[in-house]
């Protein structure tokens, strides 16, 4: 593509040394080609020019432009208060200018009688025109834009401040473009380009940046997710076949006593359908030769947990050892509560590693687990480090897989000179059409059904304003011998944020359901390991009615008897983490209910999260509209998705066609030529080093 892509964009016209390490600590634009492939996020025409006196409040939902001459200003406040007002006119009619911030730098700009092209959104207050911190630009200085649409850069408040806002930005590529337009390399095979309809990748570029018109756009974007889309699958397909060719499994052949007792004897409820299906596809993948490496998807509450627990029977009916890994404490305890429970007496010995194990527990389970006496040992991400040695690691469960770094998880491929099965779970539901393609490398398994006894969760949303009508229905629950959560965003006040937080929600709870008659505990990720335990153990036991928490308890509590999750600001969340919350009740028999409690005031995305939740229980369809709602954005991010790609233009939600072409394209490249060595697709190398994920690269580490 070119090696200038890599020249620092410190030495852009405009940008200098400041402005360089501003735009790396807030947009990570380092280099030449970082701030090419910063691409607008929508697009305003600069070619019409109105009148003032042609300007309506018909337009005010949409950005204009005129050119006027500055008639006078009106200064006014001191220090933060200050603000500066510049009153404009054409031969139609007069506007009203006002900034607030970077007032004494807008103050040495503007001159009386002096004419400008102006820009921004337009407002009327009794008739007059007005504008607040539009753009400006000396008529006779102003720059020769290319004609057509302009992009719109996203930015900072700290870039806005250093005069690098929208315009700032657009300047900077307007600056950059000449030093590249000419040396940019097509990655693209020209027969492969002709094949797909795809314009050069000069063209897409100064088109994405400076469209010329809308099919122009259209063109432009088609071909740069065509690249991003390619890059990403070819990484992902090399990787699996590499990893099938490479890594010989262990073999699971026999299903002996453990398994069989445990089905027959132990075993809590009947397997859905789902779960068997699943069992056998993991069956299936340990008795081939191959290294597993699979993902199990399923809603919360759709028994993941008993698929890994027989898997792992399995694994020890055929002499191997099997380990957990759990995100938290809390879940690693809870699993390992369950788990010893179902397997008592058996023979099977489970132990437990967690960061805050006690002296004695950890020499015990380092010492079970080396020996081999450990048939399986749970734990959180303790289970990686160094000092944890297996004698016969054969399987590996990976649980709430997102919230694993990539190189965490990759390290557990070390722990055998021959890599273990692995089996990744999320409750997070992923859209199949996405976890199928982004997760290509991986086979995928879904658990779709509910175990038959479990009832709907009723969800509701109310504002603030009925709380004591939720007082109400609380002391209900709570007299029918139920247990409650309640669960805030924040542990303290935020001073940036109008949310509910945990601290004055406890004191406010306490008071309405005073002691010795009501028992509240509190649990969040900043109380110590010993306070946190109490106070999960006093819910679990049912000693307290009521617990009070942050997201810490989203995932690994399962208290049958809590028929209620209580959710405050529940704006503050996205739709993953509600209906994780929400998978937390519904655990027995009992009839279970779920409360939305927010402000008054929700924008348009927070009411269609919390009109979906109120809507439907299925995590699979919350998946989807939660990515038409956010976008797909950065998925290569930990917090939703756990994929390890950062797309910058294509959606996996809205390029479903292009996702399913550029898969069958990346296969039939490959089926013909593994390591992309002809001379007609060497180009395709740089396509796919310049996208390959953080997970191909840690990948190729540990080959």
């Amino acid at each position: 593509m070119g090696k200038v892509f890599d020249n620092d964009i410190k030495f852009v016209s405009g940008v200098g040394e400041q402005r360089a390490k501003l735009l790396a600590s807030e947009l990570g634009i380092r280099s030449m080609g970082d701030m090419l492939y910063y691409f607008p996020f929508r697009y305003v025409d600069r070619t019409r020019f109105y009148r003032i006196g042609e300007i309506s409040e018909n337009e005010s939902s949409t950005l204009v432009q005129f050119r006027a001459r500055v008639t006078g200003f009106a200064p006014s406040g001191e220090g933060r208060n200050r603000r500066f007002k510049a009153f404009v006119s054409d031969a139609t009619g007069s506007a009203e200018l006002t900034w607030f911030k970077n007032v004494r730098w807008i103050e040495k700009r503007l001159q009386v009688g002096v004419e400008y092209i102006i820009f921004g959104r337009p407002s009327f207050f009794r008739g007059q025109l007005q504008m607040v911190h539009p753009e400006v630009e000396e008529v006779m200085s102003a720059r020769k834009r290319p004609e057509g649409l302009q992009g719109v850069y996203s930015t900072t408040e700290k870039l806005t401040n250093a005069q690098l806002g929208s315009k700032g930005l657009y300047n900077i590529i307007c600056n950059l473009w000449p030093l590249v337009e000419s040396r940019i390399e097509d990655p693209m095979p020209e027969q492969l380009r002709a094949a797909h309809g795809l314009i050069s990748l000069r063209d897409a570029l100064y088109n994405i940046h400076f469209p010329q018109s809308p099919e122009l756009l259209r063109r432009a974007e088609y071909r740069l997710k065509f690249d991003e889309l390619l890059g990403i699958q070819l990484n992902i397909q090399s990787r699996r076949t590499v990893r099938k060719n490479r890594y010989n499994g262990f073999m699971f052949p026999r299903v002996g006593d453990y398994f069989n007792r445990f089905y027959n004897e132990k075993l809590p409820f009947e397997l859905t359908g789902a779960q068997k299906r699943v069992i056998r596809e993991i069956r299936q993948d340990t008795i081939t030769g191959c290294q597993m490496n699979r993902l199990l998807q399923g809603d919360v509450g759709s028994g993941k947990t008993m698929v890994a627990l027989v898997s792992m029977l399995i694994a020890a009916d055929n002499g191997f050892q099997s380990c957990m890994m759990a995100p938290t404490e809390i879940l690693a305890r809870q699993h390992f509560a369950s788990i010893s429970r179902m397997v008592e007496g058996l023979g099977i010995e489970v132990h437990i590693l967690t960061g805050a194990s006690k002296s004695a527990e950890r020499r015990a389970s380092l010492e079970a687990a080396a020996s081999g006496r450990a048939h399986i040992l749970i734990g959180t991400h303790s289970l990686i480090e160094d000092t944890v040695q297996f004698d016969n690691l054969g399987l590996c469960v990976i649980d709430e897989q997102h919230r694993f770094g990539v190189e965490q998880r990759a390290k557990m491929w070390t722990k055998n000179a021959q890599p273990p099965h692995i089996l990744v779970m999320t409750a997070t539901p992923i859209p199949r059409t996405l976890a199928m393609t982004l997760y290509g490398d991986l086979d995928v398994s879904v658990i779709d059904e509910l175990p038959p006894n479990r009832r709907p969760i009723q969800t509701y949303h109310y504002f603030d304003s009925a709380r004591l009508k939720l007082f109400g229905f609380m002391r209900q629950q709570i007299a029918l011998g139920r247990q409650i959560y309640v669960v805030y965003p924040l542990i303290a006040e935020s001073e940036k944020m109008d949310y509910k937080d945990l601290t004055d929600g406890y004191l406010s709870i306490t008071q309405a359901f005073p002691p010795p008659e009501y028992i509240t505990s509190i649990v969040h990720g900043k109380m110590r390991p010993d306070d946190k335990r109490e106070g999960m153990r006093q819910f679990l036991a049912g000693e307290a009615q009521i617990m009070v928490a942050t997201s810490v308890i989203e995932v690994g509590v399962d208290v049958p008897n809590a028929t209620v999750m209580v959710i405050e600001s529940a704006e503050r969340f996205g739709l993953s983490q509600l209906h994780q919350l929400r998978g937390r009740v519904g655990r027995g028999g009992e009839q279970s209910y779920c409360i939305l409690m927010s402000g008054e005031k929700l924008s348009k995305e927070a009411r269609a999260r919390l009109d979906a939740m109120c809507e439907t229980t299925d995590g699979f369809q919350l998946a989807e509209l939660d990515l038409k709602l956010r976008g797909a954005g950065d998925i290569g991010g930990t917090q939703q998705s756990g994929l390890a790609f950062d797309l910058k233009i294509a959606n996996p939600t809205r390029d479903v066609q292009i996702v399913e072409l550029t898969k069958q394209v990346a296969a039939d490249l490959l089926a013909s030529d593994p390591n992309l060595v002809r001379a007609e697709n060497q180009p395709l190398r740089e396509l796919k080093a310049r996208y390959a994920s953080r997970e191909e690269r840690d990948f190729s580490m540990i080959s």
